[in-house]
């Protein structure tokens, strides 16, 4: 287990600037998912990592040794780093055991025992071990390639979107059993990723990457609850986001007079609430009464796509409700509000 810290790291290519003075810190044994959207430089950032791409500035730190920085360059290869790509690039020539087996150093005769505790950590049973990948569903190939990663005992795990190319069911298993062997192996892992929901479920902690600096760094009910701004509230999962006037640890919106969680300015903000925050009720019984105009049904729960009654400015307000249960359309509720709500300067 090592600790990873990135210190003012700035890297790009010829005349495309990427990372701009990005700071970061994964303690040993944890993983951090680091979040962005497409060219926000997540790539980039496990590039530098993993010794792929030379920052232009700054220094990249695995344990107590500085394999980037002025004057220092440590080869990919001698950085101990596993690093899993998104479609696992197995070998296509070599058993599931010889792929385990690639990169370790010790004598053939003790492959075996390796191998079949890796296969075992990444939930596959040995027999797995005979066949070749092309005999293995996609999320067993993913489990192949964290199995090769994790063999040389690396300090360092680097997970660059391999969930992405899974369909539903094999994203979630797969990155179940993921998350189970990186704790059982101890590895310290970055996770760069653009699904929200999988960096909530997977990481420690999020690092919340906007065009080449990072936003926010926190565990997740941090970023998810107390984002540091609405940009990255809306971004990470649904927000509903509405004008307010604030003062005294208090907030005036759409909805009435609401309790604020954190440091309130006096003034316009903007109010934001999570669609599980707001609740149905009977017409009349809460703080204000909506339209139903849609419904998304997704089995578990369902958003409620809601128009104001006599307001004018038709603010889109969106309620999750558990989904057995949905009124129809066009149907008049009431709508009250749960816990208190986050608010920021307008933008």
């Amino acid at each position: 287990m090592s600790t990873v810290r990135l210190r003012g790291v700035t890297a790009g290519y010829p005349g495309m600037p990427v990372l701009d003075c990005v700071d970061l810190m994964v303690a040993a044994g944890t993983t951090t998912a680091v979040l962005g959207g497409s060219g926000s430089g997540k790539t980039t950032l496990l590039r530098v990592v993993a010794g792929f791409l030379a920052p232009t500035a700054g220094e990249v730190l695995i344990g107590d040794r500085t394999v980037a920085g002025p004057g220092t360059w440590v080869p990919p290869e001698q950085r101990a780093v596993g690093y899993v790509r998104q479609e696992g690039a197995l070998f296509p020539h070599l058993s599931v055991a010889g792929n385990i087996a690639f990169g370790l150093p010790w004598p053939r005769r003790r492959h075996r025992d390796r191998v079949r505790e890796l296969l075992g950590l990444v939930g596959l049973s040995d027999d797995v071990g005979g066949r070749r990948p092309d005999q293995l569903s996609g999320g067993q190939q993913q489990r192949v390639a964290l199995a090769r990663a994790l063999a040389p005992r690396p300090q360092l795990v680097l997970l660059d979107e391999p969930f992405s190319s899974l369909d539903t069911a094999l994203r979630a298993s797969t990155r179940d059993a993921t998350a189970r062997a990186l704790r059982a192996s101890g590895a310290t892992a970055i996770l760069v990723t653009h699904d929200q929901a999988e960096a909530l479920s997977f990481a420690d902690e999020i690092a919340v990457l906007r065009a080449g600096t990072f936003r926010q760094v926190a565990a997740p009910p941090v970023v998810y609850g107390d984002p540091v701004d609405a940009e990255v509230a809306a971004f990470l999962g649904d927000a509903v986001l509405v004008p307010g006037i604030a003062g005294a640890g208090q907030v005036v919106c759409t909805f009435g007079t609401l309790a604020v969680r954190g440091f309130v300015t006096h003034g316009r903000v903007e109010v934001m609430l999570r669609p599980e925050q707001i609740r149905l009720t009977p017409p009349g019984a809460g703080r204000v009464d909506a339209t139903v105009l849609d419904i998304a049904y997704f089995g578990h729960d369902a958003v409620v796509e809601l128009d104001l009654i006599d307001d004018a400015t038709h603010h889109g307000i969106r309620a999750r409700v558990a989904g057995v249960a949905q009124p129809s359309p066009g149907a008049r509720v009431g709508l009250d509000v749960v816990g208190p709500v986050r608010v920021f300067p307008p933008t």
